[in-house]
């Protein structure tokens, strides 16, 4: 073989060498930062594109939404209750230049200020806002957590604090709280009742004086379902108008009726 065919093919084969380097093809949900001797040129792609071999490096940034559990942290409460709280949070890369020079690492990064700010704000809260609250805190999370990866190009989307393990005295605690305001719940609709059964007797019985066959009719239908079971029930029906002559004749002192008392006199 001629030295001119081999350099002809040792050319090529640097030339697809070459090639092979310089051609670069990024997915839709990625990014490549290109470096140029050092400095940073800007992001490309998505797509097939060229870099200059040995004077460019490309760094490759995903801009997916990273769903990353913060591990379980024990906090102390305001009011003092020591609690195991363990969350859930979504981000994703908005600037692929920030999250490559801002920071060396913006999934670790964002994975630790997660977690101090978890410790921080539940310790500000007390367990009855983080048992009832559980939407204010999120945002609340997802609002101071956002603001510190913003100048990495980082946008914290969801923090959601997915379970609170309490001690086992506290749940018993809990237990016999909710026991009793069930408790003090079913005697004040008891003693509601109570009432509303008073006025609507009161205004039944005020109803019945003002109508006086109504009265009879209803004595005469308890009469009927009193003798409608088979007993020893003896009834002994006493009109009404007796009972009107015994008040009547009733003295408005309330003492019986007796002989007249004479009525001493002075003196001449």
């Amino acid at each position: 073989m001629s030295p001119e065919l081999v350099g002809i093919a040792f050319g090529a084969v640097v030339l697809l060498l070459l090639l092979a380097v310089s051609v670069k093809v990024v997915p839709e949900y990625e990014r490549g930062v290109i470096f140029r001797l050092g400095r940073i040129i800007g992001a490309k792609g998505p797509g097939l594109f060229f870099i200059i071999p040995v004077v460019d490096r490309m760094v490759k940034v995903s801009l997916r939404t990273v769903t990353m559990d913060i591990p379980p942290q024990d906090v102390i409460t305001k009011d003092n209750v020591t609690v195991r709280v363990n969350a859930v949070t979504y981000f994703n890369v908005v600037d692929p230049n920030r999250s490559v020079v801002a920071i060396e690492d913006h999934v670790k990064g964002t994975s630790q200020i997660a977690q101090t700010t978890l410790r921080s704000i539940l310790g500000q809260v007390d367990l009855d806002e983080l048992l009832v609250n559980r939407d204010e805190i999120n945002q609340r999370l997802q609002r101071i957590i956002d603001d510190v990866t913003n100048p990495w190009g980082v946008k914290v989307t969801l923090v959601e604090v997915k379970d609170v393990e309490l001690p086992e005295t506290m749940r018993r605690a809990m237990a016999r709280q909710a026991e009793a305001e069930r408790d003090r719940r079913a005697k004040a609709i008891h003693a509601k009742g109570e009432f509303e059964a008073a006025e609507t007797l009161a205004d039944a019985a005020r109803r019945l004086e003002g109508h006086p066959a109504a009265l009879h009719l209803r004595i005469l239908s308890t009469m009927a379902e009193i003798s409608s079971e088979r007993n020893s029930t003896l009834i002994f029906p006493l009109p009404m108008e007796v009972l009107r002559l015994v008040d009547m004749l009733r003295p408005e002192d309330g003492r019986p009726p007796g002989p007249a008392r004479p009525v001493a006199q002075a003196p001449s």
